[in-house]
């Protein structure tokens, strides 16, 4: 996905909605955090002790990863919410290779990202924080109950901390009392907002260093994209219109020679070339519908779609649900990779039918899964089909998530901003 402007600085925290808002998520925490870190604790500490064991810990120690990355991804949704910072989600880290090594990469590269520890921090801070807050919300309610000590109380009164206070002076205590606890939640409150900004979100530079390396790899991906097309055309060309048109030119050629001869025969060439000719176009008709559907400028993504689904040899059920139009870039490169789905299910899958669904969602993404009910096995390889399905979606700012276990059934699912 396109990397997010860093969010703005303008953000007030110190607004009563929001102050309120911290002291409620502060007192949860106070409860629930305390909950949490316990038992991420208890994994860590089984981890280690069953790992001499047979590497019995192993497994904990990963799943230990994984729960960290789950607590740190609602962390930072949390704060976003409740301060509306624009904090890009927590994002999990994928593979980079094949095989057991690559799994055992993508949990290190998991365990060592740097904001998933830094939201762990922030969560830490504020679960500290939310039993002080406990704590004082306790006191606030004592200082009340003191200041009202003359309607029912004669003599001393014991205050907040058991200390005893002369009952004619337990209003004055009470109010004291209140405005000092009062503060104190307060304070904490607008410390967790000041705390928040600074540990959870992105610095300035970090968005821009993200920024860089979104444009880097889209850059990258639109040139392998561009690379995989020109060669698809040229191996379509080269494999399927030119020898079709050197046949009609030898055809013709035998056709001339014979058409003082023998008129039959000649005429028998020139029908036989005129085939050919229209199978030619034919041809070239669907290279260009590859090339570009004018269909999907004129009449949009859902008419494009259903065209393709007519054309399609195998049956495809078509579930498009979308409010308005997305842009050019977006709406292209979720069909194209519709297509080259649907091409690959027809070609390797021996499945029987397809079924893609397409949505635009509320948060500005065109979404779309392609799903056969064939043979499983599809992986991606340099030059392919799915090769060029993931750089033309890359370079349109989008991710892809392809699923396709051995036995089936193969599901890829795009996602594209539609701004993008």
């Amino acid at each position: 996905m396109t990397a997010q402007l860093a969010p703005s600085a303008s953000v007030r925290i110190a607004s009563p909605l929001r102050i309120a808002g911290a002291i409620a998520h502060l007192a949860a925490l106070g409860v629930v955090g305390s909950v949490v870190y316990s038992l991420l604790v208890g994994m860590l500490a089984l981890g280690i002790g069953l790992t001499p064991v047979l590497g019995l810990g192993l497994p904990l120690l990963v799943a230990l990863v994984y729960a960290l990355f789950g607590v740190a991804w609602l962390e930072i949704a949390r704060v976003d919410g409740l301060y509306g910072f624009g904090i890009p989600p927590l994002a999990r880290r994928g593979r980079d290779a094949d095989g057991f090594g690559g799994f055992v990469r993508m949990v290190l590269r998991q365990s060592v990202d740097a904001r998933m520890w830094r939201a762990i921090a922030n969560l830490a801070i504020a679960t500290v924080s939310g039993a002080i807050v406990l704590s004082l919300l306790r006191s606030l309610i004592g200082a009340i109950a003191v200041s009202f000590a003359p309607l029912h109380a004669d003599g001393d009164v014991r205050g907040v901390f058991d200390i005893p206070i002369d009952v004619a002076w337990t209003p004055l205590v009470g109010v004291l009392g209140v405005i000092v606890t009062a503060a104190g939640i307060v304070g904490l409150a607008l410390l967790h907002g000041v705390l928040s900004r600074a540990i959870v979100v992105p610095s300035r530079e970090e968005q821009l260093a993200a920024q860089a390396r979104t444009s880097d790899a889209q850059r990258a991906g639109a040139v392998r994209a561009s690379e995989v097309e020109r060669s698809r055309i040229e191996r379509d060309l080269h494999d399927g219109v030119q020898p079709r048109l050197v046949s009609v030119g030898m055809t013709l050629g035998l056709a001339q020679q014979k058409i003082d001869s023998d008129p039959d025969a000649a005429r028998a060439l020139v029908e036989e070339a005129h085939t050919s000719t229209k199978a030619a176009i034919t041809e070239l008709r669907q290279l260009a519908r590859g090339i570009h559907a004018s269909v999907l400028d004129d009449r949009g993504l859902d008419a494009a779609l259903s065209a393709l689904a007519g054309r399609s040899h195998i049956p495809v059920h078509l579930d498009v649900r979308m409010d308005g139009r997305c842009s050019r870039e977006a709406e292209a490169a979720v069909y194209f990779a519709i297509a080259e789905s649907l091409t690959n299910a027809a070609k390797h899958s021996r499945a029987a039918e397809c079924r893609v669904v397409v949505r635009r969602r509320e948060d500005g993404v065109l979404w779309a899964r392609v799903e056969d009910n064939g043979i499983g096995g599809a992986r991606v390889l340099p030059g392919g089909g799915l090769d060029g399905i993931s750089n033309r979606i890359l370079s349109a700012g989008g991710s892809v998530r392809l699923d396709s276990p051995n036995g089936g059934p193969t599901a890829l699912e795009v996602s594209v901003p539609c701004a993008s």
